[in-house]
C-alpha cells in the first residue's frame, strides 16, 4: 500500500469515530434529529400510559422492526455478495483498471478493499440486530405498562415512560449507527478507483450527514410540530 492508501484508510476511521461521537456530544447542546426524537419519544410513553388500549403502539413498534429488519437482511446479502467478490477478483479488478483515472491494483490491494467492506456491513448487521432486539425489549414494556387505575403515583408512572422510551431512543441509536455504515461503505467504492476519490467521498459522507441531522428542514418541522404541542398544553 502507498502512503496515500494509508492516509485515507486512517482518516477513514478517524472521520467515522470523530463524526459519531462530535455528534454525540453536539445532541446534548443543540436541537437534532436525535434529541427531538428522544423527547418525541417520551410524549409518546405518557399518552400511552393514559390509553387503555395499546395496539397502536404495538403496531408502530412494529412498524419500526420490519424496517430494520430489512436492513439486516439486506446487509446479509451484501456481505454474501462480497465474499463472492474476492473469489472473482482478477475479473473485478481487470473491470476496475478499466475505469478513468484509475489506478493499477493488486489482488491483494483489491482484497483489501473488499474485506474493509465486508468488516463495515458486518458491524451494521450487528447494530441492525442489536436495534430490533431493543424494540422487542419496548414491546415487552409497553406489554407490562400499568393500567389506566393502577395504585401507582404520577412519579412512578413518569418514571416508567421516560426509561420505556429510554429503551426506544437505544433502539433507534442503533439503528443510527447501522445507517450511518452504509452511508460510509458507499465511500469506500471510491477507494477502489483512487485513495484521492475516497477521502473526497468520506469527507462528503460526513457533511450529508452533518446537514440531514443538525440542518435538515425535517429537523425543522419536527421542533415546530413540538413547539405547537407544547403551546398546546
Amino acid at each position: 500500500m502507498s502512503w496515500l492508501d494509508i492516509a485515507s484508510v486512517s482518516g477513514f476511521f478517524m472521520t467515522w469515530v470523530g463524526y459519531t461521537l462530535f455528534a454525540r456530544k453536539k445532541a446534548r447542546e443543540t436541537w437534532c434529529l436525535s434529541s427531538s426524537l428522544r423527547w418525541f419519544r417520551v410524549e409518546w410513553m405518557l399518552r400511552m400510559l393514559d390509553r387503555e388500549l395499546r395496539m397502536a403502539d404495538t403496531a408502530i413498534l412494529g412498524n419500526l422492526e420490519r424496517v430494520i429488519g430489512f436492513f439486516a437482511s439486506t446487509s446479509i446479502l451484501i456481505l454474501a455478495g462480497l465474499v463472492t467478490a474476492l473469489t472473482a477478483n482478477k475479473a473485478a479488478i481487470a473491470m476496475l483498471t478499466s475505469l478513468p483515472f484509475a489506478e493499477p491494483t493488486t489482488v491483494e490491494q483489491f482484497e483489501l478493499k473488499v474485506m474493509l467492506l465486508i468488516l463495515i456491513y458486518i458491524f451494521a448487521f450487528f447494530n441492525f440486530t442489536w436495534s430490533l432486539r431493543q424494540y422487542s425489549f419496548a414491546n415487552v414494556l409497553i406489554g407490562a405498562t400499568p393500567a389506566q387505575n393502577s395504585a401507582l403515583s404520577e412519579e412512578e408512572r413518569r418514571c416508567f415512560a421516560i426509561n420505556a422510551a429510554k429503551v426506544i431512543d437505544h433502539a433507534g441509536h442503533s439503528y443510527n449507527y447501522g445507517l450511518r455504515s452504509y452511508y460510509f461503505s458507499i465511500s469506500v467504492l471510491g477507494w477502489f478507483i483512487h485513495p484521492v476519490l475516497f477521502i473526497a467521498g468520506y469527507l462528503l459522507v460526513v457533511y450529508i450527514l452533518y446537514r440531514r441531522e443538525f440542518l435538515s428542514r425535517s429537523l425543522q418541522s419536527i421542533l415546530a410540530a413540538r413547539e405547537g404541542i407544547l403551546k398546546g398544553n
